[in-house]
């Protein structure tokens, strides 16, 4: 059964554009026929607790002689690494919050990025190579190229180096900006551009829904 594993990390509930962005997706990939299956996650309603202890940014194996036993955190780490190697397709809802990541998603990243395990240290171990994600990013502000806040967004940038470089999933990044022109008055006029973006970006993510497997 060809698995989708959706996380949302928006803290606006069904208010989220991302959100409504990546039901989109969800709902193209389960019309394609019966046996495609989503397992989804809300991290911001169920989030991943944070690690309790540095080491557990390591295997076992490889953990320093002193480090504390902590068996419901490994539980815990490895069921959450179990259900991302589960699936077939990976997409994750990632807002931009003070132009970062949200908490909840930077925290279900550094449960499931451990080398020797899910990248690669001492063995060629990449299990999710090859693999696709779909990232769909959104922003309450402008971000054009060429503007004085073309730099600033640091969401998608730990995501491709998480996901692409070291787990050697193929990112797909599906961006739509300008999100508070509908409640912020000094971006009324940015609405327009807002929603061109938005049907674009539903477009091209019913596409992807159709085309990965």
């Amino acid at each position: 059964m060809p698995t989708l594993l959706r996380l949302d990390s928006s803290s606006s509930g069904e208010a989220s554009v991302s959100k409504r962005l990546t039901t989109v997706f969800a709902d193209a990939w389960q019309a394609r026929d019966a046996d495609h299956v989503v397992v989804a996650r809300d991290l911001h309603a169920d989030p991943v607790p944070h690690l309790p202890d540095a080491s557990l940014h390591w295997p076992p194996r490889l953990r320093a002689a002193d480090a504390p036993a902590l068996p419901e955190a490994d539980a815990t780490q490895r069921e959450v690494i179990d259900q991302l190697l589960a699936a077939d397709v990976l997409l994750i809802g990632a807002p931009m919050y003070n132009y970062s990541l949200p908490s909840t998603l930077k925290t279900w990243l550094d449960h499931v990025h451990v080398p020797g395990v899910t990248a690669p240290f001492d063995g060629d171990t990449q299990p999710m190579r090859g693999r696709t994600a779909v990232i769909v990013t959104t922003r309450g502000a402008t971000y054009d190229e060429g503007s004085p806040t073309a730099t600033w967004d640091h969401v998608v940038p730990p995501l491709q180096i998480v996901l692409g470089e070291a787990l050697g999933m193929r990112v797909e990044v599906v961006v739509v900006t300008r999100t508070l022109s509908t409640s912020v008055a000094g971006l009324a006029g940015e609405r327009g551009a807002f929603e061109r973006e938005y049907t674009a970006a539903a477009d091209e993510l019913r596409r992807l829904a159709l085309a990965l497997d």
